[in-house]
């Protein structure tokens, strides 16, 4: 964790701090504690960033995913359905809604093993009616291959595998970005881009899958970007970071 000392970040079976943060697993659900400051202000300025946030997995998945041949680098969709309730005193607000969770795992960085990657997630029905999520994921490696994945998880977070849909190209970002998706006849729509980055966008999107509409979130990432040394010049000036 570059972004702490070493003395700063502590690991046990069921927290992670992450200086004044922490994130917990009480069993039931994960609580993000968050003490911080926004850097983007700039020194003196910089403003505390203080509120806690609940995850509360509606279903739960066991099974990790290998996203190369080698298995240096696995996904887990860990909770496809969530809640999640957020109440923040700085800034002051708080919200409830739809949720969901996963992590990224392996034994060499991101931008070792991809160039770049595309992703969503949308709650689906399913079963009779009770919950379900889509989770598209496609992307290409460092060594020029391509991978691609649609899962479908059920109301008990079990997952299926599905016939991919058509490629959906989506306008690209102020930082022209390159995203997509898959949807029903290839055809989707942003509603709204929630994070534009050189090298990082993550958006709600408008479509059609597997005949059902939905509201999904997609994610796009350049990890070419991200390695250039002009973006990592950049960074510390976004987020806290380390030298030791």
């Amino acid at each position: 964790m570059t972004e702490r000392t070493r003395g700063e970040v502590r690991r046990d079976a069921d927290t992670l701090q992450l200086g004044p943060s922490h994130v917990h697993w009480t069993g039931e659900a994960l609580e993000i504690v968050i003490e911080e400051r926004d850097k983007r202000l700039g020194v003196p300025w910089q403003r505390r960033v203080v509120g806690r946030v609940r995850v509360i997995p509606e279903a739960l998945n066991s099974r990790a995913f290998a996203l190369d041949p080698a298995g240096r680098h696995r996904w887990h969709c860990i909770a496809p359905r969530a809640r999640i309730e957020v109440v923040m005193e700085r800034p002051e607000l708080r919200w409830k809604g739809d949720a969901y969770l996963d992590s990224n795992f392996g034994s060499e960085s991101l931008e070792e093993g991809f160039r770049v990657w595309h992703w969503s997630r949308a709650h689906v029905r399913t079963d009779g009616g009770r919950g379900g999520a889509v989770v598209s994921y496609e992307g290409i490696r460092r060594d020029g291959g391509g991978f691609a994945s649609a899962l479908r998880f059920g109301h008990d977070g079990t997952p299926h595998e599905e016939e991919l849909p058509p490629v959906a190209p989506l306008r690209g970002t102020k930082w022209l970005m390159e995203r997509k998706t898959r949807a029903d006849r290839g055809l989707a729509r942003v509603q709204r881009t929630w994070e534009d980055a050189p090298f990082y966008a993550r958006s709600t999107l408008a479509a059609n899958l597997f005949g059902e509409p939905v509201v999904a979130v997609q994610e796009s990432l350049d990890l070419d970007r991200f390695a250039s040394p002009i973006v990592q010049f950049m960074l510390p000036y976004r987020i806290p970071r380390s030298a030791g």
